[in-house]
């Protein structure tokens, strides 16, 4: 460093340099000397993290005073079309004995020594795609449960042209009417659509086992009789009516039954305890609150988390408690119009569809190929995508499985529309936003002050076509 002696102020070596290129004296201050002395204008901390988060915006949140939210529904009888789970190791696969009672067949049999004796006899067959498994017409004798792969079902339309009637995919099954039904016939031909893997039974397997079992037998019999409560297409118990008669007719006595035992959703939580040194809350906080922007961005978090949970968690997660009644897969792979076409009518007024970004851009390539060009709806100030005027909002919540697919899911929301519900409670202690608190902890021995920040929040599913799921499909670039 040098002072300039006409001037009386010292300046750097870069004011140096330019003086000494020019041949004279500095007329004005460098910028460099000029940035030590001027105040940055700055940004409010910023996160990467933070999504448009919809599912928090569209869920209507119902307060929960007592911190359990109970969802009774009319007394129905579950039939039994639940998925089966199988243990594999290696190439080789097993059936678990207690999940043959996901089999209408088999649905509540208590006797697990029978049901190990029927998971014994089951045999792992492997099918290769366009390889047809049953052909309609053809007696029905064996159950089939899927272990990996997809099936068609194919029959015929109204005028006898080639139908797709479905797609069967890992832990659905067919055929279970079979075992004790000696009369019965495939009613659809079941096509590989990819390579297979399924566990079969044939019926004289499963008479064999009932021979040395009375109480298999008798549950035969009373399956095949169709005996038991009436029951309408939702297995509720049905309502007696009467219409279209005349004069003075007699007529029928009901009553509505309700579930026994309904849900109940408790309030789940999030929290993480908030710690800033007091020094720095004291010293450091101009011109930004830095206690203010730690807190800021720890409520984010949360809030990103709470999403997630609604989305995944296996209590109350949305893809977990799904029926498995309104669960899809892809015809083919990727996303399709016809797929969103089939998601949607599976329930009266769809009011939002949720997918991955990835899982978007897949539905836009497919329909890319079909000329076709969803258009855009507003949406809370935004334009989003859609499909049948209904929005196809992002959410990256909604896991791609190992990089290559994922699902969408359909919602109708609502306490009046019997749909799906946000639940948390507010006005709770210390209360920061709604049902998300944040108390003082403390000052311990290192002046670190520690704040709790807490998040109260679930979701609760009113009926099951609140939501569907559209599962398994395919978000990578295709080759062809």
């Amino acid at each position: 460093m040098s002072v300039d002696a006409g001037l009386g102020v010292e300046s750097n070596g870069d004011s140096g340099d330019s003086r000494a290129q020019n041949g004279q004296a500095q007329l004005s201050l460098s910028t460099a000397a000029a940035r030590n002395l001027a105040t940055t204008t700055k940004s409010a901390p910023q996160m990467q993290g933070i999504t448009s988060r919809w599912l928090l915006r569209i869920l209507p949140w119902v307060q929960v005073a007592g911190g359990t939210y109970r969802v009774n529904r009319r007394l129905t009888y579950t039939v039994g079309d639940g998925r089966v789970d199988f243990v594999q190791t290696g190439s080789e696969v097993r059936v678990i004995p207690e999940e043959l009672g996901e089999l209408a067949l088999l649905r509540d049999f208590g006797d697990v020594e029978v049901l190990r004796a029927l998971a014994g006899r089951f045999t792992q067959r492997e099918f290769e795609p366009g390889q047809v498994i049953v052909e309609a017409g053809a007696p029905a004798n064996h159950v089939f449960l899927i272990v990996h792969g997809k099936i068609d079902k194919l029959g015929e339309g109204k005028y006898g042209e080639p139908a797709v009637l479905g797609v069967l995919a890992d832990g659905d099954h067919f055929g279970d009417r079979s075992l004790g039904d000696e009369d019965g016939a495939w009613e659809f031909t079941a096509k590989a659509k990819t390579a297979v893997t399924v566990m079969s039974l044939s019926r004289e397997e499963f008479a064999a086992v009932a021979a040395q079992s009375e109480s298999l037998r008798e549950r035969v019999a009373e399956y095949l009789a169709g005996s038991g409560p009436a029951r309408n297409k939702h297995g509720e118990a049905e309502i007696a009516l009467s219409s279209g008669h005349e004069g003075e007719a007699l007529l029928p006595g009901t009553f509505v039954d309700y579930e026994l035992s309904p849900r109940e959703y408790e309030l789940s939580v999030a929290q993480t305890v908030l710690r800033v040194h007091s020094r720095v809350a004291d010293l450091y906080n101009q011109p930004m609150n830095q206690v203010e922007h730690q807190l800021r961005l720890t409520v984010e978090a949360l809030r990103e988390r709470q999403e997630h949970d609604l989305i995944n968690h296996r209590e109350f997660g949305l893809l977990h408690n799904a029926e498995y009644s309104q669960r899809l897969h892809a015809r083919s792979g990727p996303p399709t119009p016809d797929d969103l076409d089939e998601l949607i009518s599976r329930r009266r007024n769809t009011q939002y569809l949720l997918a991955h970004p990835r899982t978007i851009a897949a539905f836009g390539r497919e329909c890319n190929k079909r000329g076709l060009y969803p258009g855009n709806v507003e949406f809370h100030g935004n334009a989003v995508p859609s499909w049948r005027g209904v929005p196809l909002l992002p959410c990256n919540k909604i896991p791609v499985n190992g990089g290559n697919t994922s699902s969408i899911i359909a919602l109708r929301v609502g306490e009046d529309n019997q749909g799906v519900i946000g639940l948390h409670q507010a006005g709770i202690p210390d209360e920061f936003e709604p049902s998300l608190s944040v108390r003082f902890m403390g000052i311990n021995e290192k002046a670190i002050i520690s704040y709790l920040v807490t998040a109260y929040y679930s979701a609760a599913i009113l009926v099951p076509d609140a939501i569907g799921v559209l599962e398994n499909v395919e978000v990578s670039l295709s080759h062809d």
